[in-house]
């Protein structure tokens, strides 16, 4: 990754370089990945019945 790059999605998600000090690059690449999941839509949702059998 590029510091352009790593720039562009700070920006993308709301990141100032003020919080950069509190991040990790690995922990703006998890929020980016995951900032890209939120449109998803899963065909089925697990319940507590679920859970509990995990």
């Amino acid at each position: 990754m590029t510091t352009p790059l790593f720039l562009i999605r700070c920006v993308q998600l709301g990141i100032s370089i003020r919080d950069l000090d509190l991040l990790t690059i690995g922990m703006v690449n998890d929020m980016y990945a995951e900032s890209r999941n939120d449109m998803c839509e899963y065909s089925e949702l697990a319940g507590q019945g679920g859970f509990d059998e995990f």
